[in-house]
């Protein structure tokens, strides 16, 4: 009998084989989105030393205060906007971005028009 893979299992293997081509380097580096039931997570890495430059979610005190009454859409819009201001402040202005093998909606676009009225060129 076949039995069905679960969508976290296909979005895994979605998101490898997208990591296969796309990395972050010092000059662009990589705007990684991970998004849970409540929360959204965004992070900015250098691939190429393995570090973790920039970070912002919901989970965060000075974030979770801010959101008060908004929904989740509003709530990663305005984690967009909140790490794209960290971003600018370390100089970094274009990324790579990568959106975990999620599907460009919703939760996950709403972070990405964040960080770009935020200034961020991706």
């Amino acid at each position: 009998m076949f039995s069905k893979r679960d969508r976290n299992e296909v979005r895994k293997i979605r998101h490898e084989r997208v990591r296969k081509k796309i990395s972050g380097t010092a000059a662009r580096p990589r705007l990684c989105v991970y998004r849970s039931l409540n929360h959204i997570y965004a992070q900015i890495i250098d691939d190429s030393v393995g570090n973790t430059l920039v970070a912002a979610s919901t989970v965060e005190k000075e974030i979770a205060a801010q959101i008060g009454e908004l929904d989740k859409k509003g709530a990663s819009k305005l984690v967009g906007k909140v790490i794209a201001e960290r971003a600018k402040a370390k100089g970094i202005e274009n990324v790579v971005f990568d959106r975990g093998g999620y599907i460009y909606t919703g939760r996950v676009a709403e972070l990405a028009a964040g960080a770009r009225e935020g200034g961020l060129d991706f």
